[in-house]
């Protein structure tokens, strides 16, 4: 069951780093809730452009707001653009300043935010992403561990797949991985073990342009084939736009996010190459109480 709707704006909170567990199980709140409502928020997003990545962030909560969604799931480095190479310098680190800025949308529209955002940590930059609290708090953060190092030079740098987790909500266990993550058997028999109720997975689903719409497909088999392993919804979250950096540069983002429930069922799947925020009714079934 899904529906669809259209809006934005700006808070301001800080996000609380102790919050940030290293692997694990954690706890953030009791799980009260039947259903919840995830807003896929299928953006477009643009290299470098960090205010219009933000005000188009804000655009996709506004809708997600009007459409009641208690969960707001974003892409892949959606403020600085994936393998962008100028991230190496402007970057912010987690919490700083652009989880900041997540951490106060969050408060702002009363939703928890899932959202993949390039962190400067010292030397390193990592593809991250983090999941936030409606009150703007920092309940997890994931460093991509598959980077595909080919595709900028340096590179990003890995996360330790020892830190793959999840943390307990008003809306279950949920866990966040990247992309790329999703690819390796490994990382998702670790995630199979934390046995979540909900996996929230930022992509940047790219492929030359004559490989579209039918390079969507091979995200949606991705999709449901760890639903099904995990048993739990799994939302993949992909960005629209263009690469513009790199052996990639020219590839298109085509859209294209997925849905689907724990038994691999397809429940929403987004425009091919069009900006969409759709809102996915799910129910709350705890595996972990």
């Amino acid at each position: 069951m899904f529906l669809l709707l259209g809006a934005f704006t700006i808070g301001s909170a800080a996000l609380d780093a102790r919050a940030v567990p290293a692997g694990g199980v954690t706890k953030a709140g009791s799980m009260e809730k039947s259903t919840m409502r995830v807003a896929v928020c299928q953006i477009l997003a643009i290299d470098g452009d960090r205010e219009g990545n933000f005000r188009r962030i804000e655009y996709a909560l506004e809708t997600a707001q009007a459409g009641h969604a208690d969960i707001a799931a974003f892409p892949e480095s959606v403020i600085l653009g994936w393998e962008n190479p100028d991230a190496h310098r402007v970057a912010t680190t987690i919490p700083g300043g652009d989880s900041d800025r997540i951490a106060a949308l969050a408060r702002k529209f009363g939703l928890m935010i899932a959202i993949g955002l390039d962190e400067k940590d010292g030397e390193h930059l990592y593809d991250s992403a983090i999941l936030v609290d409606k009150a703007g708090k920092l309940l997890w953060k994931h460093r991509k561990l598959n980077v595909l190092p080919e595709l900028m030079d340096p590179p990003y740098s890995v996360g330790k797949p020892e830190d793959i987790g999840a943390v307990d909500t008003e809306y279950g266990r949920i866990g966040v991985v990247i992309c790329a993550d999703t690819f390796v058997d490994a990382y998702a028999e670790r995630i199979r073990e934390l046995k979540p109720d909900l996996m929230l997975v930022p992509y940047g689903w790219a492929a030359e342009v004559e490989k579209w719409p039918e390079h969507e497909k091979d995200m949606e088999r991705l999709v449901i084939s760890r639903a099904n392993m995990w048993k739990c919804p799994v939302v993949g979250t992909d960005l629209v736009g263009v690469m513009m950096h790199g052996p990639w540069k020219g590839q298109t983002y085509g859209g294209g996010s997925v849905v689907a429930d724990g038994s691999g069922n397809v429940l929403a799947l987004l425009r091919d190459r069009d900006v969409e925020v759709r809102v996915v009714e799910l129910p709350v079934t705890s595996r972990n109480k």
